[in-house]
C-alpha cells in the first residue's frame, strides 16, 4: 500500500473555510464484511479498529448538546460496532437524523437478521452501495455472491416499506466507477438503474448517488502500480467546475475517526489531514467547546475529485 499525502499535498486547490456544521460524520471502525477494490478506508474482516467505549460515551454526550440535525454513521460496515443500535436510539431520541451507510450484504450476517427491522423502525436513511445493476460487474468489484446478497438486501428493505412512495423510509444507492475515469450522469444512471432493478427485481429506491472515486488509499495504490496516477489527477483536473465549490460538503460537515479525531472529511481522514486548533489536532471532544465554523479548511490534490465535472460528495452528485 502507497503512502498517497506526498503526492496529493502539494496543490494549487483554491482556500476554503467551513460554515456552520449541520452534519456529524463517524467512522465506527474499520471491520467489514467486505473488502472492496475502490474501498477508501481499506476496510475488511480482520480489521480490528473500532469507536472506543469512552469515546462512544463522548459521541452521546456531543449529541446531547449539539444542535446539528444530521448523525452520519461509516465504516467499515458500522453495523458490526457493538453499540451501533445505542447510538442511533441516542440520536434518534434527540430528533437527529441518521444515515446508515449499508453495504446491504451486512443484513445477512449472524446476529444482524433483525437489523433492517430495527433501521425501519428508527426511520434510519440508507445509503446502500451498489456498483452496478448487473450481477457480473458487482462480483468482479466487491467478491462473488455479493450481488446476489445485496438484491435480496434491497428486496428485503423494499418489503419493510424502504424506497416506497410516502413511506418515510429513505433508500438511496451509490454507485462508484470500476476504474481511473469519471462516472456517468447522475441523473441518466438514475434512470438506468430503477428500469434495471425495477424490471428484473421488482426493486425501487428513492435516489441514485453518483461518487467520484478518490485516488487514495487502495484506489490510489492501483492507480500507481498501473501508473495511471498521474493521468487520473489531471483527468480530474482537466474536468474542475468552481461552481461546485458553493456545495462541497466540507463545508458544513466534520468527519470523525474511531480514535475520535476531526477531519474536515472522510477521504482527509483517510490521509491523515486532521483538523488542527492552536497547533494541536482536534478531538470529538472539542466539539464541546470550540467553534469549528470559519475555520479553514485543508485541501490537496484528490479535493479536485468532489470538484470535477457534475461534481461528488457523499450525497453523490453536487
Amino acid at each position: 500500500m502507497y503512502d498517497m499525502l506526498p503526492l496529493l499535498e502539494k496543490s494549487d486547490f483554491p482556500a476554503l473555510k467551513r460554515q456552520q456544521i449541520t452534519t456529524l460524520q463517524i467512522n465506527l471502525g474499520y471491520q467489514c464484511n467486505q473488502s472492496c477494490q475502490h474501498c477508501h478506508v481499506n476496510a475488511g474482516p480482520k480489521r480490528t479498529e473500532k469507536l472506543s467505549d469512552d469515546n462512544v460515551e463522548l459521541l452521546l454526550q456531543v449529541l446531547s448538546q449539539s444542535t446539528m440535525t444530521q448523525l452520519d454513521l461509516t465504516g467499515g460496515a458500522p453495523e458490526l460496532h457493538p453499540r451501533f443500535e445505542e447510538i442511533v436510539l441516542a440520536a434518534r431520541a434527540k430528533h437527529i437524523d441518521v444515515i446508515d451507510r449499508c453495504n446491504l450484504t451486512i443484513l445477512f450476517e449472524p446476529n444482524k437478521e433483525h437489523l433492517a427491522d430495527f433501521l425501519a423502525q428508527q426511520q434510519v436513511e440508507i445509503v446502500a452501495s451498489l456498483p452496478c445493476y448487473t450481477l457480473d460487474n458487482v462480483d468482479k468489484q466487491r467478491g462473488k455472491g455479493v450481488f446476489d446478497k445485496s438484491i435480496a438486501g434491497l428486496q428485503k428493505l423494499n418489503s419493510l416499506g424502504y424506497g416506497q412512495k410516502e413511506s418515510g423510509l429513505q433508500l438511496n444507492l451509490v454507485y462508484n466507477p470500476q476504474g481511473a475515469f469519471l462516472p456517468p450522469s447522475q441523473k441518466q444512471l438514475e434512470q438506468d438503474y430503477k428500469r434495471e432493478l425495477y424490471k428484473q427485481f421488482g426493486i425501487v429506491f428513492n435516489q441514485l448517488f453518483v461518487i467520484t472515486n478518490m485516488p487514495i488509499q487502495r484506489f490510489g495504490s492501483m492507480l500507481v502500480s498501473k501508473g495511471q496516477f498521474t493521468a487520473y489527477i489531471q483527468l480530474l483536473k482537466d474536468n474542475y467546475c468552481v461552481t461546485n465549490l458553493d456545495s462541497v460538503m466540507c463545508k458544513t460537515l466534520v468527519s470523525v475517526d474511531w480514535q475520535g479525531y476531526l477531519y474536515d472529511c472522510d477521504f482527509n481522514q483517510q490521509l491523515g489531514l486532521e483538523i488542527k486548533h492552536n497547533g494541536t489536532k482536534m478531538h470529538l471532544r472539542d466539539c464541546l467547546s470550540v467553534t469549528l465554523q470559519g475555520m479553514p479548511i485543508r485541501v490537496a490534490k484528490h479535493c479536485y475529485a468532489c470538484t470535477a465535472g457534475q461534481g461528488s460528495s457523499c450525497g453523490g452528485a453536487l
